[in-house]
């Protein structure tokens, strides 16, 4: 284990850089903060990890005692430091580097697909990976415009579900005609004419649900691509949903 204690040495600096996109990026690493999602990191992707920071006084805890962590991967660390790398008001003490995993698109899509064009809060996005994760569907995409699934309040939001499903970012009009080649059907929430509620779609294959940015919904140029729109009948005076409330409720409707 190596100690350091001060917020000035180049390392803490390094890591700390990994808050933002062009950073993660350029590494193609990132960090997970608090003990649930390092422990999600150990169980699912622990050849991925790199480094494991732990605040010192944690040492002895009885949760961090319990994780199977490789030894020669601790970095132990001050107070201060872990204040520093923290993004929370009250961190847990507990961080991992871990590697981008880059995997390439199924040949077989085997089960459906959620997929999110221009989507900005990451509290959402992490939302509706958790919930795609708990709905089983096979993967999320990310389109243009999204925020990074690797932002760290996505990654808080999404629980470490991001370690249990696939998850893309790219052009989602790539992916879709991925999806089309192998038949599957692509649905978008959006109400207009063509429109039909949610509940008299009844899915008994394999299919994909788009939706779109929290104040424009999805794109025209994303929507040319949908084959069915759909859209949640409202009954009291709220005209809309939050688009991760709304993706839920067709999620676990369809699927």
């Amino acid at each position: 284990m190596i100690d350091i204690t001060s917020n000035s040495n180049q390392q803490i600096k390094d890591w700390k850089k990994l808050h933002t996109r062009k950073e993660r990026k350029k590494t193609s690493t990132y960090l997970v903060e608090g003990f649930h999602l390092v422990e999600e990191a150990l169980n699912y992707k622990k050849d991925a990890i790199q480094k494991v920071i732990v605040r010192e006084d944690i040492l002895t805890n009885d949760a961090y005692l319990t994780m199977n962590i490789d030894a020669k991967k601790v970095i132990t660390v001050s107070e201060q430091v872990a204040a520093e790398l923290s993004e929370t008001e009250t961190n847990q003490g507990i961080f991992a580097v871990v590697a981008i995993d880059k995997i390439d698109f199924p040949e077989t899509v085997n089960g459906p697909f959620l997929l999110l064009d221009a989507v900005q809060d990451p509290g959402n996005v992490g939302t509706m990976i958790r919930t795609a994760d708990a709905a089983g569907f096979q993967g999320v995409i990310l389109g243009k415009g999204t925020v990074d699934l690797y932002n760290s309040k996505t990654l808080r939001s999404a629980q470490g579900s991001h370690f249990h499903i696939e998850v893309y970012e790219g052009d989602l009009s790539e992916f879709i005609s991925r999806l089309k080649d192998q038949d599957v059907k692509i649905y978008g929430t959006a109400l207009n004419e063509d429109a039909e509620s949610y509940k008299n779609i009844n899915e008994d294959k394999t299919f994909a649900l788009m939706v779109g940015n929290e104040g424009s919904g999805i794109s025209n140029d994303m929507m040319a691509l949908v084959d069915q729109n759909i859209y949640i009948p409202m009954k009291g005076q709220s005209e809309s949903l939050n688009v991760a409330i709304a993706a839920s409720i067709i999620m676990f409707h369809l699927n």
